[in-house]
């Protein structure tokens, strides 16, 4: 009997070390889990634009309808050109005979295809405010400007791709139909990459060019009309000036001065490829700065 009283004793001291032990059940022996931080990086907002340009069903139609008709065009003008159109009195141009080559004919598309890239450009940035989306971006993206940066990293080398290809398919389709012409040009020929590939160039600046309209602007019908206003209606207008005064600006206006990167002969009115390439890059990096000051400073 004394030993079970000696028993019954120890368990309260027993039961007292149990319950001192710690409870792997309690908040307090609980590790905190670990959570994943992410952090806005340059290529984090490259990949967004990039899943954003191409989820939209307006990017796919517009790209396709701009190299269709670079395309359909230059095939059209290279398979109608009539050398006798000169002699009988025809109009000069694509399909007459002008003062035309084979890269012009095959080119003749890109006024088109500027216009569809363009409107391109400037959906893939004033859409967003038309939408109001842009302040969801801008909230994701606080510092502003590298949205700028990649939609124009995104649009420009698409358009540039794409259109190079659409240049150079329009060039081999339409050689059959300049078989045996005095204007006939093979594709490696001196020049005839070059100028091709000009295209490609000067269409890729004219998207970047609408995305930072579209910026700038931030409206469509707003930024288009000014697109329309700078390449088509501009060099129209400024034939209205002196003719010392047109002949010294005409060739600094952005159209015509794209027009000379993949211009196969430099004219005496025209610059160079390299000194058009710079101008109109010029304009392009002008309107991409106002583009950038106001999404800078102002409210979305």
């Amino acid at each position: 009997m004394a030993t079970t009283a000696l028993r019954r004793k120890q368990r309260p001291g027993k039961d007292r070390n149990l319950s001192a032990a710690p409870d792997p059940e309690t908040p307090a022996s609980r590790t905190p889990a670990s959570k994943t931080a992410y952090k806005v990086t340059g290529i984090r907002i490259l990949r967004s634009e990039w899943a954003k340009f191409w989820s939209l069903r307006s990017s796919w139609i517009t790209l396709g309808v701009a190299v269709v008709l670079l395309i359909l065009f230059g095939a059209i003008a290279s398979y109608t050109y009539s050398p006798d159109a000169v002699a009988t009195g025809g109009p000069p141009g694509p399909g007459s005979g002008g003062d035309s080559d084979a890269i012009s004919l095959a080119l003749t598309g890109v006024t088109f295809a500027s216009l569809a890239i363009g409107v391109l450009g400037v959906l893939l940035s004033a859409g967003e405010y038309s939408t109001g989306m842009i302040r969801s971006t801008l909230a994701a993206v606080p510092r502003r400007l590298p949205v700028l940066w990649s939609k124009a990293a995104v649009i420009g080398p698409i358009a540039l791709v794409l259109t190079t290809i659409g240049a150079l398919a329009a060039f081999q389709l339409g050689t059959p139909g300049l078989d045996g012409e005095n204007i006939a040009l093979a594709l490696g020929d001196d020049g005839v990459l070059r100028s091709l590939a000009g295209a490609g160039v000067y269409l890729g600046l004219v998207a970047v060019f609408g995305v930072a309209l579209g910026v700038l602007i931030r409206s469509s019908a707003g930024a288009i009309a000014a697109l329309v206003g700078v390449l088509l209606i501009l060099p129209g207008l400024a034939s209205l000036l002196p003719d010392s005064w047109y002949d010294t600006l005409s060739p600094y206006f952005p159209s015509n001065a794209g027009s000379a990167i993949y211009a196969l002969h430099e004219s005496s009115d025209a610059l160079s490829p390299g000194a058009g390439l710079a101008v109109f890059a010029g304009w392009v990096a002008l309107t991409l700065a106002g583009a950038a000051f106001r999404l800078a400073r102002t409210d979305a």
